[in-house]
């Protein structure tokens, strides 16, 4: 049976960049950037919670830390350090293998070093806590909405949460169709590129993580405004589009968590540049509403009518 040192040493202790001192010491020693703020962020991943307990680890691994890039992201932060708290049932080498290879995937896509963490015995648990660095007066940051503002969101909203609801046995689709949404699922993409390049252009932002509803809500909150968002632009995948009269649509469209888009709000006059953009990273960007004197959030139909929607998002305590 593998030892505890041997499996840290073995599976997480590849070079680390960015870094004066990495693992294997009792803390990891990193120098920010002259005029840089830190960014930190820590998100847990908890078996039969979170992921199926029978989830494959590559793709475990990819997602377990692109959740919490996707909090960089939204900070406008460039990633560049983090650390892993492993709980797991057994030393499965095997396991271990493949979860270190999708981790380090991701982690090599954008630039960050795994620099320590700890590791032990229990219910499959796999907490991340990422460091980024961003520009002392350049965070993108909840309370900077502001009124007359557009709101926008990246990518497609729902694809994860169908794709949940289809191995749920909730909504039947084709096999295409379905693993083309169990990807966004399993393997989403920090939107990190675009986070960057918002800086000093985006007044408000957030990762779409509980869904659209609940996440510019805790904008609109920190930001003291309200928001007028216009259902039929919600920007869809094809497939999704296709499920638009499910009964569950909106719960996974408006609620249903998982996207890892972000949401931002900037000046009207910047649409072209926001545009621009998204072409030049290959990103959809979509205005989608306008932000609004006042508090709450309010929808739109097609006809320009007010809405009685009333999604509010993942609650791990909700129920």
């Amino acid at each position: 049976m593998i030892s505890e040192f041997d499996l840290i040493r073995r599976y997480f202790s590849r070079p680390a960049a960015h870094t004066v001192l990495g693992g294997g010491d009792d803390c990891a020693l990193v120098q920010p950037a002259a005029g840089m703020l830190l960014a930190v962020s820590t998100d847990t991943l908890v078996s039969d919670v979170h992921f199926f307990a029978d989830a494959d680890p590559a793709l475990l691994g990819w997602k377990s830390l692109a959740v919490n890039l996707s909090d960089l992201a939204a900070m406008g932060a460039q990633p560049r350090w983090a650390t892993l708290a492993l709980t797991v049932p057994a030393a499965n080498e095997s396991w271990l293998a493949a979860y270190a290879d999708g981790l380090y995937r991701c982690a090599a896509a954008h630039d960050i070093s795994l620099i320590g963490g700890d590791t032990t015995r229990g219910t499959l648990s796999l907490t991340l806590t990422v460091i980024g660095e961003v520009p002392y007066d350049s965070a993108l940051r909840r309370d900077g909405a502001r009124t007359g503002d557009a709101v926008w969101v990246s990518g497609t909203l729902g694809d994860a949460a169908f794709a949940l609801a289809a191995l749920q046995g909730r909504v039947e689709m084709d096999e295409a169709d379905r693993a083309m949404l169990e990807t966004r699922l399993h393997a989403p993409t920090p939107r990190v590129s675009l986070g960057l390049a918002l800086r000093g252009l985006a007044h408000g932002a957030i990762d779409v993580s509980d869904g659209l509803a609940a996440d510019l809500g805790h904008v609109l909150a920190h930001s003291h405004c309200g928001a007028v968002i216009d259902y039929a632009l919600l920007p869809l995948s094809p497939v999704v589009r296709e499920l638009t009269q499910h009964p569950i649509f909106d719960s996974c469209v408006l609620a249903g968590g998982d996207d890892y888009e972000l949401c931002f709000t900037a000046p009207v006059e910047a649409e072209a540049e926001i545009l621009a953009i998204g072409a030049r990273l290959d990103v959809r960007l979509t205005a989608i509403g306008r932000i609004v004197a006042g508090s709450g959030l309010q929808w739109l139909d097609s006809a320009g009518r007010l809405m009685a929607a009333t999604m509010t998002g993942y609650d791990h305590f909700a129920g």
